[in-house]
């Protein structure tokens, strides 16, 4: 259970240049919330997120950040006791209980437990700790994907956009395998938690690695997006914007094929071309 995803909140609509009233009406917000995530009883890192699917959000951040492997480095999710001043249960801290072997490499990450919705890897505080060596390498991965079906897939991706038709406030990415099947699609005010959800939901059904997929994102591909592909072994990455200088060169190093710019009629290929046929 978790909080609302969606709230309504009244607002007035003006129309520059005309002398008539503002109107008063009712519009939609995507929510957005601090969650706590907790591993083995202590706290590990905080983000701001859309309520919902916060078991996924904490699995998948924990295997971008290189402390879950495999299904078996998590064993329990629960959420923690929190008291909102309406006396209701917030629901926006979530305990993880890891494997002896996860538990140790949270040791190894120095995390300060604060973060936004628009920047999870900000609260990193070595460069060298977020270059976490992935166990999954993607240069043995010999996915192919036609550039017509990738090109296709913003608008799929767009048409389960649920969350934005009624707020036009939240980033989505969805997983889909190279045939156009669609797996998962997920929603959050933070682009990086709408992935982080998906990898998460495709960890806790027993999908990782994620061999022969396609992370489809609104938006651009930063750095911190890039690695969390290349931590759960999906072998593409295409967003709707640019990636970043340092997403290009992580995809370069690690055998990532990375697109962007990906709006129907074109896209742009900065690493991977190989695995693109026509």
């Amino acid at each position: 259970m978790a909080g609302k995803r969606v709230k309504r909140v009244r607002a007035r609509r003006v129309t520059p240049g005309e002398a008539a009233p503002a109107r008063t009406r009712e519009e939609h917000l995507a929510v957005e919330e601090p969650l706590e995530m907790r591993v083995g009883g202590s706290s590990y890192a905080v983000t701001m997120r859309t309520p919902g699917d916060d078991f996924d959000l904490v699995a998948g951040f924990l295997v971008g950040d290189g402390v879950v492997r495999s299904g078996t480095d998590l064993t329990a999710l629960r959420y923690c006791a929190g008291i909102g001043p309406d006396g209701l249960q917030t629901y926006n801290v979530v305990d993880a209980a890891v494997s002896p072997a996860a538990l140790e490499a949270t040791r190894h990450r120095e995390r300060h437990v604060d973060g936004t919705s628009a920047c999870g890897i900000c609260g990193v505080a070595s460069i060298d700790a977020v270059e976490t060596t992935s166990s999954h390498d993607l240069t043995a991965d010999d996915t192919r994907i036609s550039t017509d079906l990738l090109a296709s897939l913003p608008e799929k991706l767009r048409a389960e956009q649920r969350d934005f038709d009624r707020t036009g406030g939240v980033h989505a990415a969805g997983l889909f395998r190279a045939d156009g099947t669609s797996l998962v699609v997920r929603e959050d005010v933070g682009r990086h938690n709408a992935v982080d959800k998906v990898v998460g939901w495709s960890l806790r059904t027993g999908l990782l690695p994620l061999r022969g997929t396609v992370l489809q994102v609104s938006g651009r591909a930063s750095f911190e997006l890039a690695q969390k592909a290349v931590m759960a072994g999906i072998p593409v990455l295409a967003a709707v914007s640019a990636p970043s200088s340092l997403a290009v060169d992580l995809a370069r190093r690690s055998g990532l094929t990375l697109v962007g710019f990906s709006r129907g009629d074109r896209l742009t290929v900065y690493a991977g071309e190989e695995r693109l046929v026509p």
